[in-house]
């Protein structure tokens, strides 16, 4: 049995503060890319209590996505944004979730994160990864955007770190690792780097900034 909405936020409330949970609960986040660091930075939000998230993605699950992203086996083939709505409700069932099963482009970018506040740019490729970013910047001055850049291999993870480059815009991530460089992506570090974007939209909403 799921506790009432009241009982939920009641025991937020109690973990973050009324004030700041307000904040997180008034608020609505893109999460755009849905594989290792979008599904991650989703559930680390939606766990806090983020009232709203914007989920962008085309892509289906695959099997070789099981070890570092937030999908089950049994999902294998569906589209990633129906999927992780799924079990995202069985962690934070009163969180309200908009799903758009798109490639995200310059051209479609505008009307599809109109409602964020903060925009969370997940994904692999970079030349996707620029292009978000640069959307963001030019066209919605506005919003927050965090992204990610280099998180992939074994080396330690106290190289991943959160940096503020303009007053709207963080990176986080070594900003150095490649998937093409040996190792490729393991779970362990994908998921720090989702941690530190989650951790960074959760300061952001309360008024904590990077200096």
């Amino acid at each position: 049995m799921y506790p009432t909405k009241e009982q939920w936020l009641r025991a937020l409330c109690e973990r973050h503060g009324c004030e700041i949970q307000d904040n997180f609960t008034s608020a609505t986040v893109a999460i755009c890319g849905l594989g290792g660091l979008g599904s991650n930075i989703a559930f680390a939000l939606a766990r806090a209590g983020v009232g709203k998230l914007v989920l962008i993605d085309f892509d289906r699950v695959d099997i070789t996505n099981l070890h570092r992203q937030q999908y089950k086996a049994d999902q294998i083939a569906r589209y990633k944004t129906e999927a992780l709505a799924e079990n995202l409700k069985e962690v934070s069932p009163y969180t309200e979730i908009a799903l758009h099963t798109v490639k995200l482009t310059e051209n479609n970018a505008v009307d599809l994160l109109r409602d964020a506040d903060i925009v969370c740019e997940a994904f692999d490729d970079a030349r996707c990864k620029a292009q978000l970013v640069n959307t963001v910047l030019e066209k919605m001055p506005d919003k927050f955007v965090v992204a990610a850049s280099g998180m992939a291999g074994l080396s330690s993870a106290n190289s991943i770190r959160t940096r503020k480059i303009t007053s709207k815009f963080y990176l986080c991530g070594d900003e150095t690792s490649d998937v093409m460089d040996g190792v490729g992506l393991v779970s362990t570090r994908v998921m720090l780097c989702a941690a530190h974007q989650a951790h960074t939209v959760l300061r952001i909403l309360s008024n904590e900034f990077e200096v």
